[in-house]
């Protein structure tokens, strides 16, 4: 296991060992995203080290990456945490739970909530590199651009058309879920908690004592969209570093 691999399975250990879960081998499609990602560093930092114009550019490519590959891990381990502890709650209504179930409720929460969250500014984080690497100049057609405004840049300037198709495919492929998520990132950052918005919705957050006795969120349904989510963060950050470690490479 080299130095970017050893790294992020460093990480991996951080929620796990405190819950006394094993270590995420890696394996799979992970596996593979990230051995793609730590080959463009490794390409990319040798670039950097031949005398060019333009090789500062390269390391800022190889230090980005590995800030990407730090996010993988952080949106993962959100991800594994937020569905480790719904699985430790057995009730659906409030005035059922137990207190240990009431602290893994509110455990679940933080951790799902970081997971959507995280979803997305892996995903600008990941747009901002392929704006640059690509040379989309994303910024021209609007300064603060998110990842699927960069996808809608590429698709227009008709470059790098097999990459594009394929992104764009994932993001369809993941749309209903990507929206719900999305949603519920807005209204956790812009407005109030994300999970009590279906309380405002039925008044019924004024009264503490009904406020006990209401549903828990469809944790089910959550977790599937955020399963969904990470599948399509995955996928893209596979596809990326795919094309653009082919790219460097090509250039040796």
């Amino acid at each position: 296991m080299d130095l970017y691999k050893f790294a992020f399975a460093e990480g991996l250990l951080l929620l796990r060992s405190l819950l006394g879960v094993e270590l995420n081998d890696g394996d799979g499609l992970l596996g593979e995203t990230v051995s793609a990602m730590e080959a463009f560093v490794r390409f990319a930092d040798k670039k950097a080290d031949q005398p060019m114009e333009r090789s500062p550019r390269f390391h800022s490519y190889a230090v980005w990456t590995i800030g990407l590959m730090r996010a993988l891990n952080e949106l993962e381990e959100s991800l594994f945490a937020a569905r480790y502890f719904a699985e430790r709650i057995g009730e659906a209504h409030w005035h059922d739970l137990t207190e240990s179930e009431l602290l893994d409720y509110n455990r679940h929460i933080y951790f799902e909530k970081n997971a959507y969250i995280r979803i997305f500014s892996t995903l600008d984080k990941t747009g901002t590199l392929m704006n640059e690497l690509m040379e989309l100049r994303t910024e021209r057609v609007k300064p603060y651009f998110s990842y699927f405004t960069v996808l809608r840049r590429l698709r227009d300037v008709r470059r790098h058309t097999d990459l594009a198709d394929q992104l764009t495919e994932l993001k369809d492929r993941y749309q209903p879920a990507l929206t719900r998520l999305r949603e519920r990132r807005n209204m956790e950052i812009h407005y109030m908690n994300a999970e009590l918005k279906d309380d405002l919705k039925s008044s019924r957050i004024a009264k503490a004592e009904v406020y006990e006795d209401r549903k828990l969120d469809a944790i089910a349904d959550n977790l599937a969209d955020l399963q969904q989510g990470w599948e399509m963060v995955l996928g893209t950050l596979y596809h990326v570093f795919q094309f653009a470690g082919n790219r460097l490479r090509q250039t040796f």
